[in-house]
C-alpha cells in the first residue's frame, strides 16, 4: 500500500486561504486515485473532495464548491486542496486517502479508500 503523510493545516481566520498537501510514497502514485475527508470533534468522517489517477475528473461536497480545489501533481507524488474563503465550519482534522485503481473515476465514500494519512489540524477562527 501507498504511504501517505499531510501537511500545511494551521489557524486562519474566517476568510482566509490554506493549501494542504499529500505527500505519498511506497507504490506507484499514478496508479491511485486520492480523496480528502475531514473529521470535525463529535462528528464522523466525511467526503470533502476526490480526485482520479489522471486528474482528469474531480468531485466535491457541496459545502466546499467554489472555495475547494483539489489537484494532483504526480512529478512530486502529491495531491493539494487549495481550500479558500474558509468558514469556521471548515474547522476538522483533514485526512488525505488513497485508493488503487485501474480505471478513470473518483470515489466519495471513505470505505473505497485503503490507505490513510495521519490527519492535519485546520482551525478557522471567526
Amino acid at each position: 500500500q501507498v504511504q501517505l503523510a499531510e501537511s500545511g493545516g494551521g489557524l486562519v481566520q474566517a476568510g482566509g486561504s490554506l493549501r494542504l498537501s499529500c505527500a505519498a510514497s511506497g507504490r506507484t502514485f499514478s496508479s491511485y486515485a486520492m480523496g480528502w475527508f475531514r473529521q470535525a470533534p463529535g462528528k464522523e468522517r466525511e467526503f470533502v473532495a476526490a480526485i482520479s489517477w489522471s486528474g482528469a475528473s474531480t468531485g466535491y461536497t457541496d459545502s466546499v464548491k467554489g472555495r475547494f480545489i483539489i489537484s494532483r501533481d504526480g512529478a512530486k507524488n502529491t495531491v493539494y486542496l487549495q481550500m479558500n474563503s474558509l468558514k469556521p465550519e471548515d474547522t476538522a482534522v483533514y485526512y488525505c486517502a488513497a485508493r488503487a485503481t485501474a480505471g478513470e473515476g473518483y470515489y466519495q465514500n471513505r470505505n473505497d479508500y485503503a490507505s490513510w494519512g495521519q490527519g492535519s489540524q485546520v482551525t478557522v477562527s471567526s
